[in-house]
């Protein structure tokens, strides 16, 4: 029998295992760009948590669903996150990200993740339309999985990142729902990506008729929200001079900005390392819940 203080070697030994497994789908995931399924079905999730919503419509296209996850034990009504996946615009599920819905609803928030339609499905900016549909959802029915409506953040990685920077930053999407958000997060997001220089920024942007008005960038002035930028020093997708440039314009503008970069990882394992055994890699979670937090709380 181990040591109460101790770890027994074949719990070390099934430790080891467990991350190496769950790095091996996250390399597999980084590799062929699919969603995290598989990922997301290996990893152990953090406790004290339920789903109080699964399933939920926001629209009538079978992609408009969301869930909600809370922790077990709600008093007050929690901040609320709302959490929207990456993957190019053209692929990605909530199913793939329960594992970020947990972990962010074990630090004390209801959590939402939304699904939205896909290119080729749509293009811009019916993506976005999904996405603010989906908050002002979340917004109606927040008593009902004991969310506060008034205190929210936006958060996503990559394309996700993206569709939070848009509805945070330009009022066409959210409207007066807007004033309820909090701060946002952004993690390994392109806001700045003019000219359309890869196919899937082509497809999903191409048909604009002022691409001007798709850059996050643009929007970004006095009286925005709060932003958490994130990025990783290994990213080989989205530059980090997006998060640079964006953080720059908001800061021109008086907006609080906190700027977070990860050296070890690269643009999948900003998202990856939100996941339990892969914490160490990057204090992600930890940095965005603390975020999140203080956004929040009133003051």
């Amino acid at each position: 029998m181990s040591h109460p203080g101790r770890v027994g070697p074949g719990h070390a030994r099934y430790r080891i295992g467990l991350t190496r497994t769950v790095g091996l789908a996250a390399g597999m995931f980084a590799a062929a760009c699919s969603p995290l399924r598989v990922f997301d079905t290996l990893v152990p999730k953090d406790g004290g948590v339920r789903v109080a919503v699964r399933g939920a419509a926001f629209g009538a296209d079978p992609r408009q669903r969301l869930d909600v996850y809370v922790p077990r034990a709600v008093g007050r009504p929690l901040p609320i996150i709302v959490f929207f996946y990456g993957g190019s615009w053209n692929s990605g599920s909530r199913r793939g990200y329960a594992f970020v819905g947990r972990a962010l609803a074990a630090r004390g928030f209801a959590v939402a993740v939304p699904d939205y339609r896909l290119v080729p499905q749509v293009r811009f900016p019916a993506f976005l339309d999904d996405n603010a549909a989906a908050v002002r959802w979340v917004r109606a029915h927040a008593a009902a999985f004991g969310g506060d409506p008034d205190r929210l953040v936006l958060a996503g990685h990559s394309a996700g990142a993206y569709n939070a920077a848009m509805l945070a930053l330009d009022p066409r999407w959210l409207g007066r729902d807007r004033s309820a958000v909090r701060g946002w997060i952004g993690l390994a997001g392109p806001y700045d990506f003019l000219p359309l220089d890869q196919p899937v920024t082509r497809a999903a942007f191409g048909g604009a008729a002022d691409l001007a008005a798709t850059q996050p960038v643009r929007f970004a002035g006095a009286g925005d929200p709060p932003a958490l930028l994130a990025t990783a020093g290994r990213d080989t997708l989205v530059g980090a001079y997006n998060s640079d440039r964006l953080a720059a314009r908001l800061r021109s503008a008086n907006v609080e900005v906190e700027r977070r970069r990860y050296p070890a990882i690269g643009h999948v394992g900003l998202v990856t390392a939100i996941a339990r055994p892969l914490r160490s890699r990057a204090p992600v979670l930890a940095d965005m819940a603390a975020f999140a937090t203080r956004v929040t709380t009133p003051r």
